[in-house]
């Protein structure tokens, strides 16, 4: 664990579990950070203590992140305001910048993204000057898997109702429920 504190943030997002865990992450790695799960809290928060920065999810229960912006930056005008969604589109990126955010990442973001989105970044080389290791990008069928537990958590588990959601057949769904992915496999050394 870090004992310097980089920054100050604010993560706003009504996902309590995915909030908690990120916070945590982050404090590895010297970032502070207060929680919110919805826009009226995260006001109250960042007009308490001002944060550096803010990671707003899209989708806060039955209300829009986006609204979040403006009042944000009236809080604090030098504030990076990242955008965070597991509903990525480049609809709601365009809307998100054009609204006044910083940067827009696709849930679920790793911290080394956050971390360079923030300008944060630790992941230079050593003393050699060689560039670090790309990051990998998050497995398709991962990415799947975690839209199908949206879908379904959307629709209180019915299978039915997610799979009209997501424009398949329920058995299909169910298929693809019976293969959940496995752990992610270590990139091969070239």
């Amino acid at each position: 664990m870090s004992d310097t504190i980089r920054a100050h943030g604010l993560i706003v997002d009504d996902d309590v579990l995915y909030a908690r865990t990120l916070q945590r992450a982050l404090a590895r790695h010297g970032v502070e950070t207060r929680l919110a799960h919805d826009a009226a809290t995260a006001l109250v928060l960042a007009r308490e203590a001002t944060p550096d920065f803010a990671l707003v999810d899209l989708k806060l229960g039955e209300d829009s992140g986006l609204v979040l912006i403006a009042p944000l930056r009236e809080v604090d005008a030098h504030m990076r305001i990242l955008l965070v969604t597991g509903y990525a589109s480049v609809a709601t990126a365009v809307e998100s910048i054009k609204r006044g955010a910083d940067d827009y990442l696709p849930k679920p973001a790793t911290v080394p993204a956050i971390l360079r989105a923030l300008g944060l970044e630790t992941d230079t080389a050593d003393a050699g000057n060689e560039p670090a290791t790309p990051e990998r990008m998050i497995p398709l069928q991962r990415l799947e898997w975690e839209h199908i537990q949206q879908a379904l958590q959307e629709t209180d588990g019915n299978v039915s109702a997610a799979a009209r959601l997501l424009g398949m057949h329920r058995r299909s769904l169910q298929r693809k429920l019976g293969k959940r992915p496995g752990p992610e496999r270590k990139p091969d050394p070239d």
